[in-house]
């Protein structure tokens, strides 16, 4: 199965509750942060949700 590297690039401070909410839930505290997770629809639903603070990339 393939995984997702997620990094986060921008700050949360400004943004709504739900987007920092969803950053904390990945596991993202700080930029350059970086979490590998399993790539499943709930996953890419919250990568959806803040995805002008991240980046993705698909890992083996």
């Amino acid at each position: 199965m393939a995984r997702l590297k997620v990094t986060q690039t921008k700050s949360a401070i400004g943004g709504k509750q739900n987007q920092r909410d969803t950053l904390r839930t990945l596991g993202l505290k700080r930029i350059g942060d970086v979490v590998v997770k399993e790539d499943r629809p709930e996953i890419r639903g919250m990568v959806v949700t803040v995805a002008h603070l991240v980046t993705v990339e698909e890992v083996d």
